[in-house]
């Protein structure tokens, strides 16, 4: 043979021939040990081709197709049976996509909802406030019409009581008395420094003296001011000697619009800080009014 015609050649044939069944020893009986396919780790599953079936032969392929008997309907008694689970269909990428696009309308939905009820509470706030604004509105109508008819009623009382002062045919400025307006109040025959008056009531704004100060002219007077923030009209009864000094002040319900205790205290200090002229021939305790008009703030 050519190829091993040298000592050398046929050694190393022999060696490699050698090694080679060494190696092959090797691999068949020390190697890696594993089955292909390797082995499947469960339960087997028998072949079949039905959900059911009976029988002892197994067969290889699947079955031909056979005519059921048709069966006359019969008539069975209802029974209880275990309810069988029901087989959950697969999802499907249009059941999934139909999902979420209920899910988006349910969300929308709770949106819309949500923006009607604010809408609905802001409405709700918007008729309080305005219902509120109607009341305040109406009660200071009210107010102001109030007012109104107390002021048109003043001046009604006023005009009448101005009818005499209009018609008088004196010469003499000023006036006495415990009203609001002018004028002279008393009778043409009585002592001017008598403090009664007779028939209607007067019409007198202390004029140059005070009211039933008849002969005494005013000379000083100071006005306190309230500590409740009330207002009211205040008569105050009081007693002046010859010096024109107030000896005596008190409260005299007739003519006063107010019975506040704080309002009733303000007008008597008032009161004591009126001076009148000195005069010998006056009574020792002439006997008069202050009327004291109180406004709110004042």
């Amino acid at each position: 043979m050519s190829l091993l015609n040298t000592e050398h050649k046929r050694k190393s044939a022999t060696i490699t021939t050698v090694l080679m069944i060494f190696l092959l020893f090797l691999m068949f009986f020390f190697g890696m040990r594993y089955l292909d396919p390797p082995e499947e780790s469960g339960i087997a599953v028998n072949f079949g081709t039905t959900n059911t079936g009976s029988g002892n032969v197994q067969p290889k392929a699947a079955l031909k197709p056979k005519t059921a008997p048709v069966e006359q309907p019969k008539e069975v008694e209802p029974q209880e049976t275990e309810a069988q689970p029901e087989e959950q269909p697969e999802t499907t990428p249009t059941e999934t996509a139909s999902e979420e696009v209920v899910t988006q309308d349910s969300e929308e939905s709770i949106a819309i909802k949500k923006a009607e009820e604010a809408k609905r509470k802001a409405d709700e706030e918007a008729k309080k406030a305005k219902a509120e604004a109607d009341r305040i509105a109406k009660e200071k109508r009210e107010a102001e019409e109030k007012l109104k008819q107390e002021q048109a009623e003043k001046r009604a009382k006023l005009d009448a009581m101005m009818n005499g002062v209009n018609n008088s045919d004196g010469t003499e400025d000023g006036g006495e008395g415990p009203g609001d307006g002018e004028g002279d109040k008393g009778d043409p025959k009585g002592d001017p420094y008598a403090a009664s008056y007779y028939g209607a009531p007067g019409s007198g704004n202390g004029g140059a003296g005070g009211f039933g100060l008849n002969g005494r002219s005013k000379l000083a007077s100071d006005k306190f001011v309230q500590e409740c923030d009330k207002d009211g009209t205040i008569v105050v009864a009081i007693k002046v000697n010859r010096k024109g000094q107030v000896t005596d002040a008190s409260y005299n319900p007739k003519g006063s619009t107010s019975t506040e205790q704080c309002l009733i205290d303000a007008a008597i200090k008032t009161a004591k800080t009126y001076k009148w002229n000195a005069d010998n021939k006056a009574p020792s305790k002439q006997v008069g009014f202050i009327v004291v008009n109180f406004k709110l703030g004042q």
